[in-house]
């Protein structure tokens, strides 16, 4: 058989283990169930597309990672984990999709073989892969277990990058640099928005450098006129009109390292609200980089970058920054701190971000954006595009 596929060496996963066995024991958790992908990647090197069904890294305090799923992904654990064959455990497919059994049913059973159903189990209780219906099984079969809220025990652990994850990202950044210089190069009125999306997924995936990219845990969010009001939109088989802006939300992705940026293009000639949106958050990003340094907290950059925009008449209701790193569908976020007013978290060299100061109006909305690198004495953009509104007439 070919030998595991690592993208990180083994002593770094060793290192990262034991941070997670610190922050168990500092909140007296005997065992951890880890069902996030992007965790039980982070613990094991687990990479597949098997999230759609149960699974779940198991962490005994003091022993190796223990990775749980579909039988049949047994064999993807297998090629991607840095454990030994010994700790990888599959349930059989009569558990997949079943109205009379659950795959916590079969877990729990493991957990009772092993005598681990007694003491305190940390679940990631708000989640996007830990539904209700694992939470009632595991309550049921496990009657003397005391379940405890671990939903952001290992993301925080992931907030420091470490050397290796930087180089990701930063490999990252050369995708979304070339990604968005593609977009921007062909886009046009009269262009099907799908036939744009098609440009940038082929770019983003052939990446640069003799480096291939990934499947960015988001979908390009590209949207035009008025639907630009809204963030989170994605794109059909319409024409872009003539004088129109559209943003461009993109990431590159490598290994499962992301990196996205936003740029925004009007087609034609902008109106001056436009201009006038465009030098506030240009002048509040500059405000925001400055005040992200170590020592400095997530509300300072927050604060920064809202006294700049209220300068213009401005203001920005929603966080202006969230962490970013490795990540699986539907997110690319990490889901621990935010730059935003009440979050005092402290900034640290190797802590890695989205600072996101897009701006939204009743019929139109604007973003530019910038992926950053706490380092030891400052902010540092990770990627290296125009910081401006883009033009084409």
């Amino acid at each position: 058989m070919q030998e595991t596929l690592l993208y990180f060496s083994r002593e770094e996963y060793a290192e990262r283990k034991t941070r997670v066995h610190h922050a168990m024991a500092e909140q007296g958790i005997d065992l951890l169930l880890a069902t996030d992908p992007s965790n039980m990647a982070w613990l094991t090197g687990y990479d597949g597309w098997s999230f759609y069904t149960h699974q779940c890294v198991i962490l005994p305090l003091g022993e190796e990672p223990i990775w749980f799923g579909r039988e049949m992904d047994a064999k993807g654990a297998l090629r991607t984990v840095y454990m030994s064959p010994e700790r990888i455990l599959g349930y059989p497919d009569e558990y997949v999709m079943s109205t009379e059994r659950h795959p916590m049913d079969y877990l729990s059973a493991i957990l009772r073989d092993r005598h681990w159903d007694h003491g305190r189990v940390g679940v990631e209780m708000d989640n996007y892969y830990f539904s209700a219906a694992c939470y009632a099984s595991l309550q049921k079969n496990l009657p003397d277990t005391r379940f405890v809220d671990a939903t952001v025990l290992v993301n925080w652990q992931r907030a420091v990058k470490s050397t290796q994850e930087i180089a990701y990202m930063r490999q990252a950044a050369r995708i979304v640099e070339s990604t968005h210089a593609r977009a921007l190069a062909i886009i046009e009125p009269g262009m099907r928005k799908n036939d744009l999306i098609a440009e940038i997924y082929h770019c983003s995936i052939t990446g640069v450098d003799g480096h291939g990219g990934d499947y960015p845990a988001i979908v390009p969010l590209v949207p035009t006129g008025a639907d630009a009001s809204a963030p989170h939109l994605t794109w059909d088989d319409r024409p872009i009109p003539a004088d129109s802006g559209t943003f461009l939300e993109l990431a590159g992705c490598f290994h499962r390292y992301h990196c996205p940026v936003s740029r925004t293009i009007y087609l034609g000639m902008p109106p001056q609200k436009w201009r006038h949106a465009e030098q506030a958050i240009i002048e509040a990003l500059a405000a925001a980089l400055d005040a992200a340094r170590p020592g400095n907290t997530c509300e300072e950059v927050s604060i920064a970058l809202n006294k700049t925009l209220s300068r213009y008449g401005l203001t920005k209701d929603s966080r202006c920054a969230y962490p970013i790193g490795l990540s699986y569908p539907p997110d690319w976020g990490e889901r621990t701190m935010s730059m935003r007013a009440g979050d005092h978290t402290v900034l640290q060299p190797g802590m890695t971000f989205h600072l996101m100061p897009g701006l939204w109006f009743d019929d139109w909305g604007i973003e530019i954006t910038e992926s950053i690198l706490i380092t030891e004495a400052a902010a540092q953009c990770l990627a290296n595009i125009p910081r401006k509104l883009f033009v084409k007439s």
